[in-house]
């Protein structure tokens, strides 16, 4: 299956993150994991995006006990990697490293992110 990012909304990608953080859930789960994350949405929209996900292949569910219990049927990484290389493509034309220059320029990082940021740029280092 090829996962473009256009395939995906941000509600739906909501829910699918709400699989990820919490594994196998039902509805009612779902929703109790968005809530908590601020993202007031009522039981029949995640019932819908669940279906959703499912139709478009992103999520399973099994139908055997008195409620669907859905699950992700797709990784996080490959999700991400998708949506990273639309982001290249589109504005970088293809190439990482004015990416990745833009987001050490713009974003804070912590001390642990910035001491594998140069665990990384050491590994290159040493390919090189």
């Amino acid at each position: 299956m090829t996962v473009r990012q256009l395939d995906l909304g941000e509600a739906e990608l909501s829910v699918l993150r709400a699989l990820w953080d919490r594994g196998p859930s039902t509805v009612r789960e779902v929703l109790a994991h968005l809530h908590e994350r601020g993202r007031l949405v009522a039981y029949t929209t995640v019932q819908t995006l669940l279906t959703r996900l499912e139709t478009k292949r992103f999520a399973v569910s099994d139908k055997s006990g008195l409620a669907f219990v859905y699950r992700a049927k797709v990784s996080r990484d490959r999700i991400t990697k998708s949506r990273v290389g639309t982001l290249l493509t589109q504005l970088f034309d293809g190439e990482a490293a004015p990416l990745v220059l833009q987001l050490i320029k713009s974003e804070k990082f912590t001390p642990k992110e910035i001491q594998e940021l140069q665990s990384l740029i050491e590994d290159l280092d040493t390919k090189s």
